[in-house]
């Protein structure tokens, strides 16, 4: 206070407050720029493939293509407008979720207590502080009464944190600085008063959301980043096509215009402009899938983010534990002997009526004792919804207690409460006395070890009091040291009854049992857990707390099996400095604990330089800088931090981690849909130019004319591509590896698979119009209509070759898709259309085939549906996706 210039009983006048308001700003954290309309819309359409559509667009146009130019013109605004709406309401939606409530604090003003809004406290302001009170900023306390912190959302530490006034050295962890109360938690118990050391940016959490500003996140996600290099390539595949086909054309002594639209014809073919609409609109459903089921995105593009995950660092407190104690375990004393009890009131049926009947009364009989005392020694509170007020580890005691049916109100009526004596640090117990018939009841609870020394009998299996022997008592102590050592937090239970109230409450006590309190995985979890693993997903559990809590939670959750190191936080120095053996430890660890934000932001380092797709899921402010600067941040929506929600890419709305399973699996659906429109449209497209080189090369006449090829791929890249962006995918989906981060849209591998469809496609529409020129001696404008009208139907057969590999010819994602069965009517509709609609057909030079040339039509252009059926139905591995 000295430091502060100011009076501990006094506080600040209201002279020296304003003048201090105007030099140190208001109390306040920096709030992340609010992205606007313009913002959005430009985004939409910086985008590689959107520009060169844009090109694409203008030749068209130059070439008074019309009807090629406006669909482009179409399928960009479609796209533009699709994406700048959906992602304008996730924003707006997710800017809503942020909204805080205003936030009063109760501080001295001249010697009197006055309630200020928050954003108004300096520092040197005396504040006044009661159980429930959130803590508006950085405090150092002056005085303390019995007072415990949440601190979880800051540090990760499951349980409140006792307080004192003591002086601490100055660099001691920020989990260990028990003077200060820090800006964001939250006062469970106990009162005092504190003096004001920082405000706004200057705290703790003020250090620690400027961290999440500064912490890089990549401009554009991993899908992003892929289709802006699959965009570079087809600018040098499109301008190599028409340099490529001109050349042919010239050499071969052809009509040079006509071998310059062709060429240009060929070239915007290249360019599958319905790539940004179909991504879009997948991207999407997906979105509006997850909003159904309680997930918030924030950007499109996160959905299929988190289908590329490979490693998803989870934070322990409130994601995959409750963020709630609960009684887990109970010790009894019978003899010489400990009695471990698994308490779980909802699934064990020892708890049940029928079973206590039948079986194993006399346990039952001793639980109610334990947790009889449990309720009694209590001041916390229960609402009408079981949510409980008070100490977390005392609300533990009566939902434990309400499990089996004791309500504290019913007790207090049947035993009153005349006193209490309050928890000590000296006797680290407390007791409270209530009246019994004639006599009084000490219930006590305290420390394990405490109770245990002032324990002299037990209560045994047969509900007699007998003599607590040297033996027991270490065999008490030693199950202490164990349940502590494995992360519980323990309690002892003690009572004894007396006629004087005046007796002293912690002397001849006989002893009932330990209870083992646990922040208790999530329902749920361990299963979720479970299906990411089985879909090549590590979970790696960062948090703040203690070691042996993490351990315990991960043993539960299946994380480690009891083998592996668990990382602290204290052994990470430098990651510059990290040795090649401790970089692969490191990298191979499934639990790291007591770890910093600065920490995490290494980490997450350390796996993206592996090679890794991080997702990061977290609640608490000490995971903004980290949720920032993985790959996608996950925060909780229910016991989110305003930080971390700001800083994260998606917020479930319901805190289920199941949620991001879903997420995974439709993430990955998308990315498989895109990848199958661009096999189906550049295989399409591969054939249309072999087929125009081929001819040119051996000087025939063009089978495809400039017209012509533009119409195809209007009706290829909008219709078919729409139709397989919305699939709903395999379930199979889930039992393949993640992608590799440097994976590219289309791989090797793909291009391959691309190149022998197209030249498969190309050799059944140079077949046709060979036999057509040839063999039937046709006419060369009905042989380019054969060859114009084999390329289209076989490009619409193509569609069910899309099928993954290993799935059923005739059941499969592609047969299910009832869209996929309209683009194929609606494009056969309007081929015919150009085949019978005169002026249509005389634009494109077409004329009406005879049966026999239907059958020839029809007949090649099946032979790639059928030719890739049998294939795939005899090659169950895909060449690109292999299973884990």
């Amino acid at each position: 206070t000295d430091m502060l210039g100011t009076d501990p009983e006094d506080g600040l006048n209201r002279k020296e407050a304003q003048k201090r308001l105007k030099y140190y700003g208001y109390n306040r954290i920096r709030v992340k720029t609010k992205r606007s309309a313009w913002i959005i819309l430009i985004a939409q359409i910086k985008n590689l493939i959107v520009l060169l559509l844009v090109v694409a667009a203008a030749v068209s146009f130059a070439l008074e293509q019309l009807l090629e130019g406006v669909s482009i013109m179409v399928a960009m605004l479609v796209n533009v407008v699709i994406g700048f709406w959906t992602e304008l309401r996730a924003i707006r939606s997710m800017e809503a979720l942020q909204k805080m409530a205003r936030v009063q604090a109760k501080i001295l003003r001249r010697g009197k207590i006055r309630k200020i809004p928050a954003e108004d406290v300096v520092p040197g302001d005396i504040m006044v502080l009661e159980s429930g009170d959130m803590i508006p900023a950085d405090l150092r306390l002056i005085e303390a009464n019995r007072i415990q912190v949440d601190e979880s959302a800051l540090t990760g530490e499951s349980v409140p944190i006792d307080k004192t006034t003591d002086t601490l050295p100055d660099e001691i962890p920020l989990a260990k600085r028990t003077n200060i109360l820090f800006k964001g938690t939250a006062l469970t118990h106990g009162s005092g008063r504190g003096v004001v050391v920082s405000t706004g940016m200057s705290t703790e959490l003020g250090r620690i959301s400027e961290m999440a500003e500064e912490a890089e996140e990549d401009a554009l996600t991993p899908l992003e980043q892929r289709l802006n290099k699959l965009g570079q390539k087809l600018i040098w595949v499109t301008l190599g096509i028409a340099g490529l086909v001109g050349l042919t054309g010239f050499i071969a002594g052809e009509d040079r215009f006509l071998i310059f639209k062709t060429s240009i014809a060929l070239a915007v073919a290249a360019i599958p402009e319905g790539l940004p609409i179909v991504a879009t609109i997948a991207l999407a459903r997906g979105m509006w899938r997850m909003a159904e089921k309680n997930a918030l995105v924030n950007r499109l593009s996160s959905v299929e983010t988190l289908g590329a995950t490979s490693i998803i660092c989870a934070d322990k407190t409130g994601t995959l534990t409750e963020n709630k104690m609960t009684v887990s375990t109970l010790c009894l004393p019978d003899s010489d002997e400990v009695e471990h009890i698994d308490f779980d009131p909802d699934t064990d049926p020892s708890f049940s009526e029928k079973e206590n009947k039948a079986r194993n009364k006399s346990a039952t009989s001793r639980i109610r004792d334990v947790l009889t005392v449990g309720v009694l020694c209590n001041n916390a509170q229960l609402s009408k919804e079981d949510e409980g007020v008070g100490d977390p580890m005392e609300v533990a005691l009566l939902q434990a207690g309400l499990g089996i049916g004791l309500k504290r109100d019913s007790l207090l009526e049947e035993h009153p409460e005349e006193k209490e004596v309050a928890f000590s640090t000296d006797t680290k117990m407390m007791a409270t006395w209530h009246r019994k018939e004639d006599m009084y009841l000490a219930a006590v609870k305290g420390a394990p070890e405490a109770v245990i020394e002032v324990s002299t009998r037990i209560l045994t299996e047969d509900s007699e009091e007998r003599h607590l022997n040297d033996t027991l008592r270490e065999k008490l102590l030693e199950t202490n040291r164990n349940l502590a050592g494995n992360g519980l937090r323990m309690l002892a239970v003690a009572r004894k009854q007396t006629d004087d109230i005046q007796d002293d409450p912690y002397s001849s006590l006989t002893f009932l049992g330990l209870i083992g309190l646990l922040d208790p995985p999530r329902k749920g979890v361990k299963e979720v857990i479970s299906k990411l693993n089985k879909a090549g997903i590590r979970v790696v559990m960062v948090t703040g707390d203690q070691h042996r809590t993490a351990g315990y939670i991960g043993k539960a959750l299946g994380l480690i099996d009891g083998g592996e190191a668990i990382i602290q936080g204290k052994d990470l120095g430098n990651p510059d400095d990290f040795s090649s053996e401790m970089r692969h430890k490191i990298l191979d660890s499934s639990i790291f604990a007591r770890i910093t934000p600065e920490q995490k932001l290494n980490l997450i380092s350390l796996f993206q330089a592996d090679g890794s797709v991080v997702a990061m899921t977290g609640d608490g402010v000490n995971d903004a800088p980290a949720l920032t600067k993985a790959d996608i941040g996950v925060a909780m929506g229910k016991r989110g931090t305003q930080v971390a929600k700001e800083a994260a890419d998606i917020v479930l709305k319901d805190d289920d981690l199941g949620t991001i399973a879903l997420a995974v699996e439709q993430g990955r659906v998308i990315f498989n849909n895109i990848r199958k429109f661009i096999v189906f449209l550049l295989s399409g497209n591969v054939g249309a130019i072999l087929i125009v080189g081929v001819a040119m090369l051996f000087g025939t006449t063009l089978p495809l004319l400039p017209l012509q090829i533009l119409y195809l791929n209007m009706i290829s890249d909008v219709f078919p591509a729409l139709a397989l962006g919305v699939g709903k995918g395999e379930p199979s989906v889930m039992e393949m590896q993640p992608r590799p981060s440097s994976e590219p849209v289309v791989p090797k591998a793909l291009w391959v698979i691309i190149t022998a469809y197209g030249v498969l496609i190309a050799c059944c529409v140079l077949t046709g119009f060979w036999i057509a020129l040839e063999e039937m001696s046709l006419a060369s404008e009905r042989a380019v209509t054969i060859s114009f009208l084999t390329l289209a139907f076989t490009r619409t057969w193509h569609v069910f070759n899309m099928r993954d590999f290993g799935s059923s010819p005739l059941f499969n994602d592609v047969t299910r898709n009832p869209f996929v069965w309209g683009s194929v009517f609606l494009s056969i509709g309007l081929l015919v259309l150009a085949v019978y609609f005169q002026p249509l057909a005389k634009v494109l030079s077409i004329v009406p085939p005879t049966t026999m040339e239907w059958g020839l039509i029809l007949g090649m252009s099946l032979i790639p549906l059928v030719l890739v059926q049998v294939l795939k139905q005899f090659s169950s591995l895909d060449p690109v996706r292999q299973k884990k």
